[in-house]
């Protein structure tokens, strides 16, 4: 019992950090969702290309020569790079994979997201093999840099981590809340055809929801390469699909649903693998979105569908 008290706090602290990423990737899908009520699952291949991005961005400025900038100004590079990469890619999956197939039956879009995920990887791993990558964090963030909660130790990086998802969360919310754009957002969710005889140019909002989730998918790939230092071109498979447990525990369509889903993952996955088994970690994580299905079938946060008459 003094062992499990000794190592919780710790593991909270892990837990925080990845259900950080998770929270960002579901925020993606419950977008995208929310909007055109449809998955897209190349959002994880998405957050792959982000990984990627980052990676280069930081080989770039901080060769093994030296660094070309201060540390400080090389991260908010790494996500600036990968946040735009990232969203003018999830604007071209729009107009490749969604658009055309807008009011077909749900399954054609849900086939085309296969295909363009599966394009991505094999684009991937025909351009930059399947080697693993190592993110030289270190460059930027002493690994000895921290500070500590009691028994636990917060690193530098799973800092950096937590406190950039949480400010992106934020932001996200703030401009679903508070803009013009956020509010058009908010009416195309509850009835398309309404908004677009209100004026509201919903191919426009439709882009801009692709390109925001795509976005932040794209900023968690590289904190997830920070944290984790390693980036290879399958690593978006198993990332998507935990981002979109996280997104359907908290209620696919809910922002904080997602955020909540996230940790919720997060928390259980490496609670299952400090205290049970690195075996069973996934395992735990489906578990956990089954039970919550059985007690909440719309999520934690989620509402259920209204009949329209």
């Amino acid at each position: 019992m003094q062992a499990f008290l000794n190592q919780l706090p710790q593991q909270l602290v892990n837990g925080l950090t990845l259900g950080a990423v998770y929270a960002l990737i579901a925020l993606g899908y419950t977008m995208v969702y929310g909007i055109l009520q449809l998955l897209n699952f190349a959002h994880g291949d998405v957050y792959m290309v982000g990984a990627f991005v980052g990676l280069g961005t930081l080989n770039a400025l901080a060769p093994k020569s030296g660094l070309l900038l201060p540390a400080w100004a090389i991260l908010p590079l790494m996500l600036l790079a990968a946040m735009l990469v990232c969203g003018a890619l999830g604007a071209v999956i729009e107009w490749f994979a969604y658009r055309p197939l807008r009011n077909a039956p749900r399954i054609a879009p849900l086939i085309s997201a296969l295909g363009v995920s599966f394009f991505i990887q094999n684009a991937m791993l025909l351009l930059l093999s399947a080697s693993y990558r190592t993110m030289r964090t270190e460059v930027l963030l002493p690994i000895r840099m921290g500070f500590d909660i009691g028994p636990a130790r917060m690193s530098a990086v799973r800092a950096l981590v937590i406190a950039v998802a949480l400010l992106l969360m934020v932001a996200l919310q703030l401009l679903v809340r508070r803009t013009r754009l956020g509010r058009a957002m908010r009416a195309v969710a509850i009835d398309r055809e309404a908004a677009a005889m209100m004026g509201v140019d919903v191919d426009r909002v439709i882009v801009a929801t692709f390109v925001i989730g795509s976005a932040l998918a794209g900023a968690a790939g590289v904190l997830v390469g920070l944290a984790f230092t390693q980036v290879w071109h399958f690593m978006g498979f198993t990332a998507g699909l935990k981002g979109f447990t996280a997104a359907v525990v908290g209620g696919i369509g809910s922002i904080p649903g997602a955020v909540l889903g996230g940790l919720l993952i997060g928390l259980s996955e490496t609670l299952a693998v400090g205290f049970i088994s690195p075996t069973y970690k996934d395992l735990i994580a489906f578990v956990v979105l089954i039970l919550v299905l059985l007690v909440r079938p719309a999520g934690l946060l989620g509402r259920r569908a209204q009949p329209k008459v």
